[in-house]
């Protein structure tokens, strides 16, 4: 089986991995949370300059508790997008850069290829086809996977995607930068049934809504009219109750990710139901989802926690999904920050398409 290195930066975690037969030699991330908490969000100038500064580092290290030289490696991979530019940029030429030294062939990976792979670091996956949730901070999409590189988009958020609706309410609530982190240990001791907020739908052309789209957009707008409220109410001396409000409102964006996701598999006759991406790690989502399949009779498997969130793992898994079905990527390829994941066969083959 090969081995691969694989580079992950994408936004704000550089990462970098040992992978062989989907098992993981070595990884490590480098987080820059506490630099961007500063600003309440990612500042695409810092990622790109802490990628640059972190990147040979934790390639050295990977190399070295794997016990691998760039002589056994039978591949390089970074993500290619989407992403920040030039976060992207940092990966990308650095990994070319290394293939190109060592003779090594390179492939570009779509970062939500990534994740879709990042199960199979966990249990081992029933026959497909099967559906997946991918939740994360940019990205909120129902993929249908029939096998490898095989993927059919059913539904996606038309606005905010889930993790940037913690982002956002966490900023509300003055819960600090990441949102999803903050909010679920705000939400730990609060009463999730406190306060109604609304489910959003997504309105269809000839009438009826969407079974299966997400909407936040409308939920956020919900908590910041209540927050107004109860600070206008808010008495003398008398706590405010920022445990409701978080649990609140992360039962209810849980709530509406099982529901929709699990009408979906059973409206596509699919048993088994995978969930991924940084907002996978949320407790109270990953117990809603065993909870439903549970009732429902579906399998289910979720991504472990160590690889929910942006890692180079999971790349090194696509990439090696790719490279055994004989994908390798045009070592002039460059980034696109923009890249439907039905686009990412494109990745592969000469010339580059970017």
């Amino acid at each position: 089986m090969p081995t691969l290195l694989a580079l992950e930066t994408s936004c704000d975690e550089s990462a970098a991995a040992v992978v062989r037969d989907q098992r993981v030699l070595a990884s490590a991330v480098a987080s820059q949370v506490e630099e961007h908490a500063r600003w309440g969000g990612v500042v695409p100038e810092i990622a790109s300059r802490r990628h640059v500064e972190a990147l040979p580092g934790l390639i050295e290290q990977v190399m070295a508790e794997a016990d691998v030289g760039y002589g056994q490696l039978d591949a390089i991979a970074a993500t290619a997008a989407p992403g920040l530019v030039g976060a992207l940029l940092v990966g990308s030429v650095t990994g070319r850069t290394l293939a190109r030294l060592h003779g090594k062939p390179f492939l570009g990976v779509h970062h939500l290829e990534g994740h879709l792979c990042s199960v199979q670091l966990g249990e081992p996956l029933p026959p497909g086809p099967y559906l997946v949730l991918l939740v994360s901070g940019g990205h909120t999409e129902m993929i249908r996977v029939d096998g490898p590189g095989r993927y059919t988009r059913l539904a996606r958020s038309r606005d905010d995607a889930a993790g940037e609706a913690f982002d956002k309410v966490a900023r509300l609530l003055e819960l600090g930068y990441p949102g999803g982190p903050a909010i679920q240990a705000a939400a730990a001791a609060g009463d999730p049934a406190r306060f109604p907020l609304p489910k959003g739908r997504v309105s269809l052309p000839e009438g009826g809504f969407h079974p299966y789209d997400f909407s936040f957009s409308g939920l956020k707008t919900a908590v910041l009219r209540l927050v107004t409220q109860l600070r206008a109410e808010q008495r003398p001396g008398e706590a405010f109750p920022l445990a409701d409000v978080a649990a609140s409102f992360e039962q209810v964006v849980a709530d509406v990710l099982v529901e929709r996701t699990t009408r979906c598999a059973r409206d596509q006759g699919l048993e088994t139901l995978v969930m991924v991406g940084g907002v996978a790690a949320n407790r109270r989502l990953r117990q809603r989802l065993e909870q439903r399949c549970g009732e429902l009779g579906l399998q289910w498997r979720l991504a472990p926690l160590a690889y929910c969130t942006d890692n180079a793992a999971m790349v090194g898994v696509a990439a090696e999904q790719r490279l055994l079905a004989g994908g390798v990527s045009d070592i002039r390829l460059a980034v696109a920050p923009r890249l439907a994941l039905e686009q990412a066969p494109l990745l592969y083959g000469a010339p580059a398409p970017f």
